[in-house]
């Protein structure tokens, strides 16, 4: 499939549609304003360019086939903050909340202006610093895909619940830190849940019987107890810090 190049250091555009003449008419406007282009006519398409070329914006079409451009949304927040301008003839307030709310930083309805279009990309871009991109986390035994969701074992991809790698993806993004309880709650069962740990020590078990080469005396998903967990990529001696393998407390 195509993707664009450029000028070396110019602001680099991924542009998602599966219109053939909206990418070619949005690459051509780019160029003409001295950005570089990347195009993606599909959602999967997106999220591996944008792991290869790590783009500077994105316009992403909500409308597209297999992974919708919500569910691209759903994948590039797990691992990048980059900015995401929505395009879409889609003009109900639900979607546009639901958009928003995923993370999009703006949302153009189609038939747009360019002038218009331009001026929120310029918009987006200045309140938006990217930061060092970080599409996959590679451990001893494992390696975290953020960009495809999923965790792969010697190449192979490790069966997971959408949940069960919600978890796993939170824990990702925050390396060597302690993620509460009530915090992950949050973000894998919602806003109405946050006494629930009885949901969390169910559910690591199971990663941890998928992931860690002992489950018993984890090396990588590590309990603090009371508190909530702690993913360590490094990985470290089996329940090294006392809490590792217990669920007491949890």
């Amino acid at each position: 499939m195509d993707t664009g190049t450029g000028t070396d250091g110019a602001p680099t555009v991924l542009v998602v549609d599966d219109d053939p003449l909206i990418r070619r008419t949005l690459e051509v406007n780019l160029r003409a304003r001295g950005y570089t282009a990347y195009l993606a006519d599909t959602g999967e398409h997106a999220l591996r360019l944008v792991a290869r070329h790590h783009p500077d914006l994105i316009l992403l079409d909500l409308g597209l086939p297999g992974m919708d451009g919500l569910e691209v949304l759903r994948g590039l927040r797990g691992w990048t903050d980059v900015p995401v301008v929505v395009l879409s003839g889609r003009e109900t307030e639900p979607m546009k909340v639901r958009a928003l709310d995923l993370g999009a930083d703006d949302y153009v309805i189609k038939p747009f202006g360019m002038d218009e279009l331009f001026a929120r990309v310029r918009a987006a871009m200045r309140r938006s610093a990217v930061p060092a991109y970080e599409a996959s986390v590679v451990t001893a035994d494992f390696t975290i895909d953020l960009a495809a969701q999923q965790v792969l074992q010697g190449g192979e991809p490790v069966r997971l619940t959408p949940r069960q790698w919600r978890i796993v993806e939170v824990l990702a993004r925050n390396p060597d830190r302690l993620v509460t309880h009530k915090y992950l709650l949050n973000e894998v069962w919602g806003p109405a849940y946050g006494r629930e740990t009885n949901y969390l020590r169910v559910f690591m078990t199971k990663i941890r019987q998928r992931l860690e080469p002992d489950p018993p005396r984890p090396r990588y998903f590590l309990t603090e107890p009371g508190l909530g967990y702690r993913f360590r990529p490094g990985g470290g001696a089996p329940g090294e810090d006392g809490a590792a393998g217990r669920e007491d407390g949890a």
